[in-house]
């Protein structure tokens, strides 16, 4: 993938929790409920976790959104945080696209049914089946985008949270 952007070397204390992936509004309480800190929220087969913050930082006309979060894929090999960022996601999954295009389908399809609601866990073999050459486990990119697309619920509640950065994914389902 190139030049890794956002990525930073420090050590960092996680606390291990664990929100099974739910209906958007009851998924954004279960976030808006979580303490102040940093955790653990996945596991990546390839040692790697998924790690979010908060606060996350995140802030609008000069004040800081209270509820937001930060998401990370940890690696404690050499205690790493990659702030994997949305344009990453996407170039990566038209990369594997390009790659296989089956397989790309079944990836676009693993990343709705989380996308939707369904536990990434629930479906874990299927999602390791997946082989590309290039880019991100897709473990790490749909583990990530669960978290991801809970932050948008949080921060945008009253507008289409998850669903604007759904866009670019639909796109490519409606190109197949």
């Amino acid at each position: 993938m190139g030049t890794i952007k956002n990525r930073y070397n420090h050590a960092i204390d996680l606390k291990k929790i664990h929100i099974r992936n739910m209906e958007r509004k009851a998924f954004a309480q279960a976030i808006i409920d979580i303490e102040y800190r940093g955790y653990e929220v996945e596991q990546i087969g390839d040692g790697r976790k998924i790690a979010i913050t908060k606060p996350g930082g995140k802030k609008a006309f000069g004040r800081p959104y209270k509820e937001d979060i930060q998401v990370f894929i940890f690696d404690p090999s050499d205690n790493s945080l990659w702030q994997i960022s949305h344009d990453q996601i996407i170039e990566d999954v038209r990369a594997k696209l390009a790659e296989d295009k089956t397989q790309g389908a079944k990836l676009l399809e693993y990343l709705e049914r989380t996308y939707n609601g369904e536990e990434p866990e629930d479906f874990i073999s299927d999602i390791r089946s997946l082989n590309f050459q290039t880019g991100e486990a897709p473990e790490a990119l749909i583990k990530a985008y669960k978290w991801i697309w809970g932050q948008e619920d949080v921060n945008y509640p009253t507008q289409a949270g998850r669903a604007l950065s759904w866009q670019s994914f639909q796109e490519m389902i409606d190109s197949l």
